[in-house]
């Protein structure tokens, strides 16, 4: 089983590539990690409650959850996984130790709207080119784009 490095944003964007990229590895099934990067912190405070942090996880939106159990169903001939992950390091030996760790076989670049979610965000970009994995290039892939929104119509009641 290949394992696969995901940046993620936690839009649908970061999701729309998954079922292209699992393909290429098919009759074979991966085990999928969707990671956003944080730097980690220099406040001993901060460093003392890493291991109890779960702010980061609240800031995940629930539909994204629900998006990749739908995908793990739809897609169970090519997934066997999909993990939403955190990672909290800046340097490019912690992010090779965590790559290490879950075993990464490649990595996949992020998608072109990627946003920085929070103030201790990174740029996953930073680390990927400088870690020595096999990065994946990814076709372009039409979907939709994660800043639309939608206004609902005004209800407004009749007299």
């Amino acid at each position: 089983m290949k394992t696969l490095f995901i940046p993620t944003d936690f839009t649908y964007q970061s999701l729309q590539s998954i079922p292209n990229i699992a393909q290429q590895y098919y009759p074979q099934k991966v085990d999928i990690r969707l990671v956003h990067m944080l730097k980690i912190t220099d406040n001993i405070g901060e460093l003392l409650m890493l291991s109890r942090r779960s702010t980061e996880f609240r800031q995940i939106p629930d539909n994204f959850y629900i998006r990749c159990r739908d995908m793990e169903k739809d897609f169970s001939h090519l997934i066997n996984r999909i993990h939403i992950d955190i990672f909290y390091g800046s340097t490019v030996a912690v992010f090779n130790n965590y790559l290490d760790a879950h075993e990464v076989d490649a990595i996949v670049p992020p998608h072109d709207n990627y946003k920085l979610l929070f103030k201790n965000s990174i740029d996953p970009e930073v680390l990927i080119e400088k870690c020595g994995k096999r990065v994946l290039t990814v076709a372009e892939t039409p979907g939709i784009m994660a800043d639309m929104v939608t206004e609902e119509p005004e209800l407004i009641e009749q007299q």
